[in-house]
Parts: structure tokens; C-alpha cells; sequence
């Protein structure tokens, strides 16, 4: 949400402020659509689910290859030891069970998104918050940003409603990037899917580079939501999940100057 369609409770008294209030710290406004909210945590179950039974399929061959072909005494890009039953699903192991786990929820991670996007370009989301302008491709702003994540510096009043250059990049790289990367490489590696879409093995260079892609863009995403849950801790827990759960969020108050 922005400033100009966020709805706000003065934070004085709890009711609305006037529909010409510019929002301040301190005030309640609505920042999440329901739409927003109800993927977000859709994908947080998804997510996690498919990265758990991901496991237990990476655990049956626990190596990497580039090309079309790999096996035990090919070379291997990258080798790890098995994850441990605590982090898989299910726990013991059990190639089958862990692929129709994760093969249910792709559909579900892989509509979600198309449903979400789609809202997204119909109410203008996209356009209006996660659109990088000229003057935030500007190296100076870009450093700006991150020298304020750095010092933990974050927004306050109206200013917390935007999403900042970083954010947005963060954001369009999940979007855009990682989420139809791993969609994409996931259905390379179906062999049913091969014979109706065989230009996605041309695409991405082969099954077994399809699954390198696949896990370096799991891991990308395991990497974003690390960092994502950190900045929550640091910004403020209780008034970021409200504004997940609820879709009401307090603005931060501006920091008095001498």
C-alpha cells in the first residue's frame, strides 16, 4: 500500500484521521491487501514443505553436474553430505513420498504465483510500488540505501509505507526471478513434461543443469528469507507481523533533531 490509499487511525485517539491527514509516526494505517497477506503465508507453508521434501530428493544423489548426463563417477560441481532427518520430509527416508510432497505443492507454489501476479498488474502493485525509477538506479541513492541498511537506519512516518531501491530489487528478483526459475527448472526435470515442452531442456542445458539451476534457485530463496525474517527482527517484530496478519501497521516515529 501507499500513502494515498492507506487508510489511517489517529494516534491519539484510535479513529480515523481525516481523509486529508497525511500519515505520520505513530498513526495505524493499512499497508497489506488481504491478497498479499494470504500468499504470503500460503507461500511460507508452501515454501517450506517444498524445500523440506527438495531435500530428501537431493539426499537419494547428493551431487551436481552441468549438462545433459551425471552420475556416480562423473564429475560433480558441487558434492554435500546428506541432510539429516530432522530437516526433510518426510524424515526417514523415502524418495516417493518425498516427491509427491513436493510435486503437489508446485502446483500450488506455481498457481499462487500466476494468480498473485496477475492481481498484482490488475490493481497496479507492481507499477506503483516495486517500479524502479531513474533516480534509484542512481549509484549515489543505491549506496545511500545500502549504507542505511548497514547502520540500520530504517524509514519512518509516511516514508516506512515505501518500499526502498533495495527492497524493490529484492523483491523483483524474487518475483521475476527466482520463483519462475525454480518453477521453471522443476518441470525441465519431469520426464512426462519432456516430450510436450522439450525446448525448456534446450532452455536450461540439460536435465542435470536444470537441477544445478534448480538448487542454486532454492537456495537463493532460502537465502532471501533469511534475510527477510533478520531485517523484521530489527525493524520490529510485533508491528511487522501484525501488518502481516492484520494488514494494520504503526508508522515509526520520525527521530526528533536538535
Amino acid at each position: 500500500m501507499t500513502p494515498a490509499d492507506s487508510l489511517a487511525r489517529d494516534p491519539a485517539s484510535g479513529q480515523p484521521a481525516r481523509s486529508d491527514a497525511a500519515p505520520r509516526g505513530g498513526m495505524l494505517v493499512r499497508r497489506h491487501r488481504l491478497s498479499t497477506r494470504l500468499w504470503h503465508w500460503l507461500n511460507l507453508v508452501t515454501l517450506t514443505i517444498m524445500l523440506m521434501s527438495g531435500l530428501m530428493i537431493f539426499n537419494a544423489h547428493p551431487r551436481l553436474y552441468w549438462g545433459a548426463y551425471g552420475a556416480n563417477r562423473d564429475h560433480a560441481w558441487l558434492q554435500l553430505p546428506r541432510f539429516p532427518g530432522w530437516a526433510t520430509l518426510p524424515s526417514s527416508y523415502s524418495l516417493a513420498d518425498a516427491r509427491i510432497w513436493h510435486l503437489a505443492f508446485a502446483w500450488v507454489l506455481a498457481l499462487a504465483l500466476l494468480g498473485y501476479l496477475l492481481r498484482s498488474l490488475r490493481n497496479g502493485h507492481i507499477r506503483r510500488d516495486l517500479h524502479i525509477t531513474a533516480a534509484e538506479w542512481r549509484p549515489a541513492h543505491l549506496w545511500r540505501d545500502v549504507v542505511d541498511h548497514a547502520r540500520l537506519r530504517f524509514p519512518a512516518g509516511a516514508a516506512a509505507l515505501r518500499y526502498n531501491v533495495l527492497q524493490k530489487l529484492a523483491y523483483c528478483g524474487v518475483l521475476f526471478g527466482l520463483l519462475p526459475l525454480v518453477i521453471l527448472t522443476g518441470l525441465t526435470m519431469s520426464p512426462g513434461l519432456n516430450a510436450a515442452l522439450p525446448w525448456l531442456l534446450d532452455l536450461f542445458g540439460g536435465r542435470q543443469s536444470a537441477r544445478s539451476l534448480h538448487f542454486l534457485a532454492a537456495a537463493g530463496l532460502v537465502l532471501f528469507a533469511l534475510v527477510h525474517v533478520t531485517m523484521v527482527v530489527l525493524a520490529g517484530p510485533v508491528n511487522e507481523l501484525r501488518s502481516m496478519i492484520t494488514g494494520w501497521y504503526r508508522l515509526p516515529r520520525e527521530r526528533s533533531h536538535d
